[in-house]
């Protein structure tokens, strides 16, 4: 990319790998927030064209930045800008971010990026749901008015990889996420889940995700509630079988029917943790001391994990999952390994095409000058042309242009060349 005429780009943010979920909750962007916080990035400083990605285990903002003279020095304060941002929007103090935040410019944003949306950088490899997260904050930073020229072609080559890799590999062959993790764990903590009763906190895409693999674990009964009773109810109703139970329960009877459930499956978007010590003492007194799972995949966390410390009640978090994902990452990494080799070639891919469109305005200008010479010559030879016929017209035309075309020849190879070592970041 050349940096005079594109500007900078440059991606910051934390993830699973860097931050814990104790940091990651903090900064975590509801959706009903997210174009507020794209207007808000846009109005920074520098930024030209800017999204925000917050899913429950990844904060990143992607940025096109104003490139100055003095750029090749501002990397410091560029990513002092971008913490700036965090600390001020999200009231977290800089020094509880910083050392959690990694931070890509040009090719190497590009390849984050496009392993981001391809699932290779999650915390189940393989999961789809990432690729419709990225698009959802794609359509509203265009919404917005924060994703134009060129993050609008980055964009769109991102989805074009990632569905590439779905279709070139097996990485997506088996449904994994971390909804179906989240019940896998729960069938290891009982050993089996048939006859368990399970509530769903939260009627989201998740808990439609878990519900489906509940009901092919075996669980015999599923209780969903949610803060918008029909969305609970168009779930019961789905998932509803002569051989599972379903129901949907009142939010504001949450407390009073969650005894009833052997396991807690929470993923709500509640800016509050909504299960308490005080509830789960509650729970197990209802349930005369039987044993509570809570599976909380939410961010911010739906389930206080002091509630851990109340005998008979079981607390995990998205974190505590990642032991349970690693296993699925063994069984994919040739096929992540194949779809990394995608990657390679991809970024090599858009990284030419980059070249060669920052080259096409200085190459398009020497072809018209050099052409307006030629037509130019032509004039002034024309009166001792005029007695050629009109093939012999055509036969000098055609020398003329091939003539020009080898005389510019080194000069087009030499514009490109140009490009390419402006671009080259070990140059």
């Amino acid at each position: 990319m050349s940096q005079a005429t594109q500007g900078r780009l440059v991606l910051l943010g934390i993830n699973h790998n860097t931050a814990p979920i104790e940091v990651r909750e903090r900064l975590a962007i509801p959706s009903t927030r997210l174009a507020d916080a794209t207007r808000s990035l846009l109005h920074q400083p520098g930024i030209r064209e800017g999204l925000i990605l917050s899913t429950c285990n990844r904060v990143e903002l992607l940025t096109l930045q104003d490139d100055t003279g003095e750029a090749a020095n501002t990397q410091p304060q560029t990513k002092a800008d971008l913490l700036r941002f965090l600390h001020e929007y999200f009231s977290v103090p800089p020094n509880d971010i910083q050392p959690h935040l990694y931070e890509f410019r040009e090719r190497e944003a590009v390849r984050h990026l496009f392993r981001v949306a391809s699932s290779l950088d999650s915390m189940v490899v393989g999961e789809p749901q990432i690729l419709g997260q990225v698009k959802e904050s794609y359509t509203i930073a265009r919404e917005v008015g924060a994703v134009s020229t060129h993050l609008e072609s980055l964009l769109q080559r991102t989805f074009t990889v990632a569905k590439k890799i779905r279709s070139e590999t097996q990485i997506g062959s088996s449904s994994v996420s971390i909804a179906s993790v989240a019940v896998d764990l729960a069938r290891k903590i009982f050993g089996s889940l048939q006859g368990k009763t399970v509530l769903l906190v939260g009627a989201g895409k998740m808990s439609e995700l878990a519900a489906r693999h509940l009901i092919h674990q075996g669980a015999a009964s599923i209780l969903v509630t949610n803060r918008t009773h029909s969305r609970a109810e168009k779930i019961a109703a789905d998932f509803a079988s002569s051989a599972v139970h379903t129901e949907a329960i009142l939010f504001d009877d949450l407390y009073a029917q969650a005894p009833r459930a052997d396991i807690v499956i929470s993923s709500t978007g509640a800016p509050q943790k909504i299960f308490s010590p005080s509830h789960g003492q509650h729970f197990l007194h209802a349930r005369r001391n039987r044993p509570m799972f809570f599976i909380d995949i939410a961010v911010p966390r739906d389930v206080d994990p002091r509630m851990n410390e109340v005998e008979g009640c079981f607390v995990y978090d998205i974190d505590d999952l990642q032991q349970v994902a690693a296993a699925n990452l063994a069984d994919r990494s040739r096929e992540a390994a194949a779809a990394e080799t995608i990657v390679s070639r991809e970024v090599e891919k858009y990284h030419e095409r980059l070249q060669s469109r920052d080259a096409v305005p200085a190459i398009k200008a020497l072809q018209q000058q050099a052409e307006e010479l030629r037509q130019a010559e032509l004039a002034r030879s024309q009166s001792k042309l005029a007695s050629l016929t009109p093939e012999q017209q055509a036969a000098v035309d055609a020398l003329t242009r091939s003539l020009t075309a080898k005389l510019i020849h080194p000069q087009l190879v030499a514009l490109r060349r140009r490009v390419e070592d402006n671009t080259d970041p070990q140059k």
